[in-house]
């Protein structure tokens, strides 16, 4: 309930905003910026057409820049980016976090990078630089730097003193990590022990060494996956000596867990994750167009497959009436494999140990799926059309399908997996291919033999 009124909340803000900008009241529109959330903020600009977009960032105060673009989706902040000079960049950027830093740059095409990288300090140039060297989805790409380090030899009550001497503390700070002289990480203590310790106990006494670390190399996912089986709300990352280089926190992984699932769901309809939804018509019509001429390709397969057995549509016209219902059952039985493998291998759940045990069960799946509606189309077709023959080879066409849709959705992911495809991307084109033509060839195929004279 508070969750939904918040949200109305903000929608008549933003409203308001659109109202008035409409009207030209933009001394209105610049003092209602300045008091609205960065989060809001971002979101009233990706709810903007590009015109409407600019003349908001123009009326933003300067100094809130750098949170409003931590917000932002990668091709709006990109959009943003693009029509400002590299030193209005680098002052917008100077404050943020490392992890938000390097997504920010990464996706700059390379001569904005170089202008944007040539502008900065000397320090924010290295710290730049340092966390692109690590490359994307990778433990290091997304960590921040700002940790606090303990000696495990000083006692409690000097901690506490050093900690009251700092103005602030890093965001989502629930553990310090303590290291030797060589920066090695040698273990951990929860802010929560160090407050309720007593002064005189030393570090070493309420630290964890036999905590786990992050490799700063491990991919983003296998961070989120750890966060979530150990309910984590941070995490050192170490480098291959054990030197302690950065830290981990929950939002970073929330990011990644939204960022997996809008990929899932727009790559299923052959979409950019990071799609602007006001995007100009042109850029729009262009990407999505790649993907329709894709499914054009397909489905032009499947119609010569049909397009094989003219001869025997053209003496049995009941086959074209009948021509759909078994690759439109084959296609919904791939696609629910093809889903579940998918999740499975994001999860982690999947792997070289249990794929054939995977694939094997779903063939069973297929099996009995399809020997359960080859039954019953049969027992329909036989009754409506009153020829039991047309039945039973309607019948052999799902079940032919039905275990091709099965073997397709579980093996295709694997597949495009290890050939570095994204399975979430391309998979259901295939699989539809795949049940198309193979359903269309068993179906006209056995109705030519036995039917067609």
């Amino acid at each position: 309930m508070a969750e939904a009124l918040a949200t109305k909340h903000t929608q008549i803000q933003l409203n308001k905003i659109n109202e008035a900008l409409a009207e030209g009241r933009f001394v209105s529109v610049r003092k209602t910026l300045h008091y609205l959330p960065p989060s809001d903020v971002a979101l009233l600009l990706e709810s903007s057409p590009t015109r409407a977009r600019d003349e908001l960032w123009e009326l933003m105060d300067s100094d809130c820049h750098s949170d409003v673009i931590e917000e932002l989706s990668e091709e709006v902040r990109n959009g943003i980016i693009s029509k400002m000079m590299p030193d209005q960049v680098v002052d917008a950027l100077e404050e943020m976090d490392t992890d938000d830093l390097a997504e920010t740059l990464s996706t700059l095409p390379d001569t904005v990078l170089q202008d944007i990288l040539q502008s900065m300090d000397e320090q924010d140039r290295q710290r730049a630089e340092q966390a692109l060297a690590y490359g994307e989805n990778t433990a290091g790409f997304i960590m921040n730097t700002d940790t606090i380090t303990l000696r495990a030899d000083v006692t409690v009550d000097v901690v506490l003193r050093y900690l009251r001497l700092k103005d602030d503390l890093p965001d989502n700070t629930d553990t310090l990590y303590v290291v030797n002289r060589a920066d090695n990480l040698v273990g951990l203590v929860s802010a929560i022990k160090l407050l309720v310790a007593a002064p005189e106990q030393s570090i070493n006494e309420i630290m964890e060494d036999d905590a786990e670390a992050i490799p700063v190399d491990m991919n983003e996912r296998e961070v989120a996956s750890l966060f979530e089986r150990y309910d984590w709300l941070s995490a050192p990352v170490v480098d291959d000596k054990n030197k302690l280089v950065g830290r981990i926190t929950i939002d970073d992984v929330v990011d990644i867990i939204r960022e997996e699932a809008e990929h899932s769901m727009m790559s299923m309809a052959g979409l950019d994750d990071e799609e602007d939804t006001f995007a100009p018509v042109w850029q729009s019509t262009k990407r999505r167009s790649i993907w329709l001429g894709v499914n054009l390709f397909t489905a032009l397969m499947a119609a010569a497959v049909s397009d094989m057995f003219e001869a025997t549509l053209s003496q049995l016209a009941v086959l074209a009436i009948l021509n759909t219902i078994v690759p439109s059952m084959g296609g919904v039985a791939g696609n629910q494999t093809l889903t579940l493998v998918i999740r499975g291998m994001a999860l982690g759940h999947v792997n070289p140990g249990n794929s054939r045990w995977l694939i094997s069960k779903e063939l069973a799946i297929g099996f009995l799926n399809g020997m359960l509606w080859a039954v019953l189309i049969a027992t329909v077709i036989g009754l409506w059309k009153h020829n039991l023959e047309l039945g039973l080879i309607i019948a052999f066409a799902m079940m032919i399908n039905m275990v091709a849709a099965a073997l397709s959705g579980a093996t295709l992911p694997i597949i495009m997996k290890k050939l570095k495809i994204d399975p979430a991307l391309a998979g259901s084109v295939i699989l539809t291919t795949i049940t198309d033509v193979v359903g269309i060839f068993a179906f006209l195929g056995t109705a030519t033999l036995f039917l067609a004279h």
